[in-house]
């Protein structure tokens, strides 16, 4: 049988925490003074934890903790009625994660000054004492400022390999032709720092030539599979109207593949070069690398007629970091390290449904 997820529509839940905590915020402060309350000293927190049954214990440790606290208090976030009522109705490929999803609005107990600097510290520090707090499960914990999730956003831009689909394709096109190795070796090169991105691209790249385009179809046929919750997650996300891209540093046809499989609306690659039915080794001119996958995300917010705090960008790699750096949220999935340290948001104990719980939402199962 099928197992369907609600996902709330239109939910007001986070508003509604926000109205609770107008108390301890300055006089005339409203819900669209963004940059304002970015320098408070009030928090979204998302806690993400493996196994549903956790749930009570999960509220339990936050109640406990917050108690131990001398100036903060914590509001719980939950949907309106009338929000579960029109839910959207989510039909997954395949199961999502079992997990528990508690939402929180940490304030202070009373009107607090705090620089931006002390605010940044405070988060940390937060952020440290909660995954102490909760190290006996296995948990995402996320915190982020209170505009991040009262920002309405309409753009949503993801990487491919590893983020969208569980390989690197430059790497099955390797496997395919025998010279994994040496395209390994000269990855390894990049991430040392030894070389820059387009210099290793070009390199592995070049390793191609002659190769039968034809392994293109047959890799895409066999070798390509898609992260849990990928198509969960872009079905919510179009449900709650976003516009969807994929931005990659691999190649136009498996691009174009794994965006019309997802029904994404635009995607952005490098092009394949092929010759008389062979891969040319040669690149483009223009090369889809960190700062390209950046402007392209501005691009599309500029056509939409958005601004970047409307953005929300998802990847894995360093390449990734500059797009997510440029948007309101920027989101590691399953990610290197300082691409976890660098994001507003780390992902690691979902699929890419865990974008959603990060943003704020939650699904509830029918």
């Amino acid at each position: 049988m099928m197992t369907i997820y609600a996902l709330p529509n239109q939910s007001q839940a986070w508003r509604t925490a926000f109205h609770q905590a107008l108390p301890v915020l300055p006089d005339g402060v409203g819900e669209s003074d963004a940059k304002v309350l970015a320098t408070l000293p009030i928090f979204a927190i998302v806690v993400v934890s493996k196994a549903e049954a956790n749930h009570a214990k999960i509220d339990a440790l936050m109640n406990d903790w917050v108690q131990a606290q001398a100036n903060w208090q914590l509001i719980f976030v939950a949907d309106d009625e009338a929000a579960k009522a029109a839910a959207h109705h989510i039909t997954p490929k395949v199961l999502l994660s079992d997990v528990s999803i508690h939402r929180y609005l940490l304030a202070p107990k009373v009107r607090t000054e705090m620089s931006s600097a002390k605010r940044e510290a405070a988060a940390h520090i937060i952020d440290e004492q909660l995954s102490a707090h909760l190290r006996e499960f296995d948990t995402d914990v996320h915190i982020l400022s209170l505009p991040q999730m009262l920002n309405t956003h309409k753009l949503a831009c993801f990487d491919m390999d590893s983020t969208l689909i569980e390989q690197e394709v430059i790497v099955e096109l390797a496997k395919f032709c025998g010279i994994e190795d040496k395209v390994s070796e000269i990855t390894e090169e990049a991430m040392r720092g030894e070389i820059d991105f387009n210099t290793s691209f070009a390199r592995r790249v070049a390793l191609l030539e002659g190769v039968s385009a034809d392994v293109v179809d047959e890799i895409i046929a066999k070798h390509i599979s898609f992260q849990p919750g990928a198509h969960a997650l872009m079905q919510s996300l179009k449900a709650l109207g976003y516009y969807t891209i994929l931005v990659s540093g691999g190649f136009v046809p498996f691009a174009k593949y794994v965006a019309e499989t997802l029904g994404m609306d635009e995607y952005h690659a490098n092009p394949l070069l092929i010759d008389d039915g062979r891969l040319t080794g040669q690149i483009d001119d223009d090369i889809v690398d960190g700062a390209k996958k950046a402007q392209i995300a501005k691009k599309v917010a500029d056509k939409l007629g958005i601004g970047m705090e409307q953005v929300v960008c998802v990847g894995d790699g360093a390449n990734d970091l500059p797009m997510m750096a440029a948007a309101d949220v920027g989101i590691a999935y399953h990610a290197k390290p300082i691409v976890q340290a660098k994001a507003d948001a780390a992902i690691n104990v979902t699929g890419l449904e865990g974008v959603l719980y990060a943003l704020g939402h939650r699904f509830d199962k029918i």
